[in-house]
């Protein structure tokens, strides 16, 4: 149990150390910021509801009536608390690259907590009713995220309005945001449960939908 015990302290301490120093990537949080939204429009997609905008004036005008799908107000729900629901991400430590970023409760986190209940002590450096709080890494990305948001919201609105028949990632993050060196995460898909990192020449023809599973993990 003593060897068990030093094992699991010396892989904790290690993990935060690399954690410090891991900072997710611009790559990274502009995944994920299109993960998010374009997540958040799918719910919404099917609505049939009708919106009446303007004001009625006094001579007679009627407000106009627009679906809600397309309107400025669906983009303005979608967007709101984007980078918030950044923070219900979790780095999976055991999942290479962007793959590390996923919510649910990591195999690392759980390994953890199954020795904790068999009565194993472990100690990451903070009690254990915050181990869920958002990582240094996440709250990271949070911040990058609103900052990236902030820059780019012309071009989000460019998308939405004129160009939602293109993938959001490919037209924000390859168009406007990434430089052609710092594309490497987009390449990185989901595959099966093993975490492994795939390309883009190597995956089928599901795989692009799995690429952006990231937020249903």
């Amino acid at each position: 149990m003593g060897v068990l015990l030093l094992c699991v302290l010396w892989a904790c301490s290690l993990a935060a150390a690399e954690e410090s120093d891991r900072l997710p990537s611009k790559c990274e949080v502009c995944k994920l910021l299109t993960v998010e939204l374009q997540s958040a429009l799918q719910r919404t997609a099917g609505s049939k509801e009708v919106l009446e905008v303007g004001e009625v004036l006094d001579t007679g005008r009627r407000k106009r009536k627009i679906k809600y799908n397309t309107s400025e107000t669906r983009l303005m729900e979608a967007v709101d608390d984007l980078c918030e629901r950044i923070l219900q991400y979790h780095v999976h430590a055991e999942r290479p690259g962007s793959l590390r970023y996923a919510k649910g409760v990591s195999q690392t986190m759980s390994s953890l907590r199954n020795l904790v209940q068999k009565g194993v002590k472990v100690d990451l450096g903070l009690p254990y009713e915050l181990w869920d709080e958002p990582s240094v890494e996440v709250t990271d990305m949070k911040k990058q995220c609103e900052t990236m948001l902030e820059q780019y919201e012309d071009v989000v609105e460019d998308w939405y309005f004129h160009h939602q028949d293109e993938w959001l990632e490919s037209f924000l993050c390859e168009g406007h945001v990434l430089g052609s060196s710092e594309r490497e995460c987009l390449k990185e898909v989901w595959k099966a449960d093993t975490g492994n990192k795939v390309s883009d020449e190597g995956k089928s023809d599901g795989d692009e939908e799995k690429k952006h599973d990231a937020g249903e993990l």
